[in-house]
């Protein structure tokens, strides 16, 4: 199993702790100074840090619109940010055991989640997108029939390409990059991801190419324990002063500048 790498982060993120093994894990973002007897109570994000630009590892440290956009809810409500980095299918494990307080991870809202978590509103939209080689056949949604599709496990991309066209269509991975992988050394046919971070894979990946067709377009929101009703109304009260202030489309801004 992938172990936990603690991060924490002081100030201006200056001590990175590397556990053993060298997989990454976490990191803890200190949101203020004072003494021990003011120390903040913790607020623990879960999420897997493999889907830019909304979380990924940048000098052992995770960044991206939904560790930023923790942090300024974390700062509202006073309380200080860890975040906890793991493969997507165990975010929602670790928010209901309480291992976390939330999930930022680019997470869909979809009706299957709403019946075992809470979701605050919506803070930004996500689109599924479909990923092929430059000399693929493919070129529309119906083309993916019958051809073999990787998705990132328990992602709406999997939800979709399993609905729609049948378990036997789907190659499943921990991680988008896995199916990339596997799509240039010919072993998929077609990759289903979101939007932003297909554009970054495809960056990266020569002969490589985002179909026009769009596969679905989604709603992010943050994931909170349902018997956590008292931070699911503060989350809700912060983002909607963030998105007031211009904060929150700042913060999208950055990553995702306008074409």
């Amino acid at each position: 199993m992938k172990k936990l790498l603690t991060i924490l982060l002081v100030g201006a993120m200056l001590l990175g702790l590397a556990a053993c093994g060298g997989d990454k894990g976490g990191q803890q973002a200190n949101n203020g100074g004072g003494t021990d007897e003011e120390k903040k109570e913790t607020l623990v994000m879960a999420t897997n840090a493999e889907f830019p630009p909304y979380e990924y590892w940048e000098n052992n440290a995770i960044v991206g619109i939904d560790a930023e956009v923790a942090a300024a809810i974390a700062d509202k409500l006073g309380m200080e940010l860890r975040i906890d980095d793991m493969a997507f299918d165990a975010t929602l494990v670790a928010l209901q055991s309480g291992q976390a307080n939330m999930v930022m991870a680019g997470m869909t809202v979809t009706p299957e989640r709403q019946e075992n978590v809470n979701f605050s509103e919506p803070y930004a939209e996500g689109h599924q997108v479909i990923i092929v080689k430059e000399d693929s056949t493919i070129a529309t949604v119906e083309d993916l029939a019958g051809k073999k599709i990787g998705v990132q496990t328990n992602t709406t991309g999997d939800i979709y390409i399993t609905d729609d066209l049948g378990d036997e269509a789907v190659a499943r991975f921990n991680r988008g990059a896995d199916a990339v992988m596997d799509l240039k050394n010919d072993k998929v046919d077609a990759v289903v991801i979101d939007l932003e971070p297909a554009k970054a894979f495809v960056a990266a990946n020569e002969g490589l190419k985002i179909l026009d067709t769009e596969y679905a377009t989604e709603e992010y929101a943050i994931a909170i324990n349902k018997n956590d009703t008292e931070l699911l109304e503060k989350v809700n009260t912060a983002l909607q002063e963030l998105k007031d202030d211009g904060t929150l489309q700042q913060i999208i801004d950055t990553y995702i500048p306008a074409e």
